[in-house]
């Protein structure tokens, strides 16, 4: 076990260089079930959550190699389909991989996933995604048995653009016979990231990043190389770093366009914001303006970054309104701010933060991956020590947080507890 000890009050300066994407990553790994191969990827993160996705690999039969900044997946020699429940209630992600395992084996086993508590969120779309392309689903004692003779192209029109539904049906329709159409699909980069790989792989898929995708099924995929996107909510959280400490940082190796709801209303909080083709340069007022954020699906402001703009919200002059509509459960953090000396009233979706001057260190907890993100913003403000407890959700989601906000100036280290 192991907590952050951060002592706050330092003003950030410098450059940091952002990681590939997690939510990229992921369903780029569980894709690699498909081409029975090799895959080579670049920029993939060293996170809890891609190493998680590598054993259950390794569990199903696959073979991981790395060397310096690539990774090397070997799928050849997969002979199990049932994954893990161990590592199924580790991490939501997992549910990706039933995707790739019923494109190419047509049947798979696994668990209900785990993961970050943010709400209730029921794989049913996957499910209903999975029986429209004429997949047969037992549930029995909370394990769900996935299995087809083949797997026939439909028209899937989801009740909600959802990420995870969409990539599984993706997965699951590439080795397909005939067309699937999504309709409501997900629109966010790391779907248009997951269509590249796979196309680059010998998939016949368009749409990608509108709401309609039309995959039209292939007989084979080939081995692969390719470089993962740049992970947009660890370049939202820097940006935030920034403003939350007056500070002045450069981001390197990212895609801009991926950040424009999150650079506009850092904007609208009085932050300086430079864009260049992969590079953003933000300088910070002392003290930024109130901000008021509604998450929505992409293209709208993203649900994983309301946490790290309710953090900066605290210490703003006047009062900022968050209101949150995707996940019911992300203001578990609160409380753990207001320990801090933040003043924070929830009222159902909404979140009303009064600025205050300062923010005083204290033993909090992180809850989930953002918030705990969060939490970190908050001790790099405050005036004191901060100790951070349950870090282990953070180190989900960020490589080398702690090593690059030190490069930037924060004083901040790991800790055993």
């Amino acid at each position: 076990m192991v907590k952050y000890i951060i002592k706050g009050g330092k003003r950030l300066e410098g450059t940091v260089k952002i990681s590939g994407s997690k939510n990229s990553s992921l369903p780029i790994i569980a894709a690699s079930i498909l081409n029975g191969g090799k895959t080579t990827l670049y920029n993939v993160p060293n996170i809890h959550d891609t190493q998680m996705m590598f054993e259950i690999l390794k569990q199903l039969g696959g073979k991981i190699e790395k060397k310096n900044n690539k990774v090397i997946i070997d799928t050849s020699k997969i002979n199990k389909y049932e994954i893990s429940e161990e590592l199924m209630r580790q991490m939501r992600s997992s549910v990706i991989l039933a995707g790739g395992l019923l494109g190419r084996y047509r049947k798979a086993t696994f668990s209900y996933p785990g993961g970050c508590d943010i709400g209730t969120r029921p794989i049913d779309l996957h499910l209903k995604g999975f029986k429209n392309l004429g997949i047969n689903i037992t549930k029995n004692y909370g394990n769900i048995t996935c299995s087809c003779d083949k797997i026939i192209g439909a028209k899937i029109d989801l009740d909600f653009p959802s990420v995870g539904a969409t990539e599984n049906v993706i997965l699951a329709s590439t080795l397909g016979e005939g067309i699937t159409q999504i309709s409501n699909a997900a629109r966010e980069p790391e779907i248009i990231d997951l269509q590249n790989f796979l196309n680059k792989m010998g998939a016949k898929i368009k749409g990608a990043g509108s709401n309609q995708i039309i995959i039209e099924g292939v007989k084979k995929l080939k081995d692969v190389s390719y470089n993962i996107m740049p992970d947009r909510i660890e370049a939202g959280t820097f940006l935030c770093a920034s403003a939350i400490t007056g500070g002045e940082i450069r981001l390197e190796n990212i895609t801009p366009n991926h950040l424009t709801p999150v650079i506009s209303k850092l904007e609208d909080a009085n932050c300086k914001i430079q864009v260049e083709k992969d590079s953003i340069e933000i300088k910070a007022p002392k003290k930024i303006k109130a901000l008021e954020v509604k998450t929505m699906p992409y293209p709208g402001f993203p649900t994983d970054m309301q946490s790290l703009f309710l953090s900066t919200a605290t210490i703003a002059k006047g009062t900022s309104i968050i209101v949150e509509n995707i996940f019911e459960n992300r203001y578990k953090f609160v409380p753990e701010l207001i320990r801090m000396g933040a003043k924070i009233t929830v009222e159902g979706k909404s979140a009303i933060i009064k600025g205050v001057r300062k923010l005083y260190g204290t033993n909090v907890k992180a809850t989930d991956l953002r918030g705990g993100a969060a939490l970190v913003l908050a001790g790099l403000n405050a005036k004191g020590i901060t100790s951070i407890e349950n870090i282990e959700y953070i180190l989900r989601g960020y490589e080398n947080f702690e090593i690059k906000l030190r490069k930037l100036g924060a004083d901040i280290k790991l800790e055993n507890c």
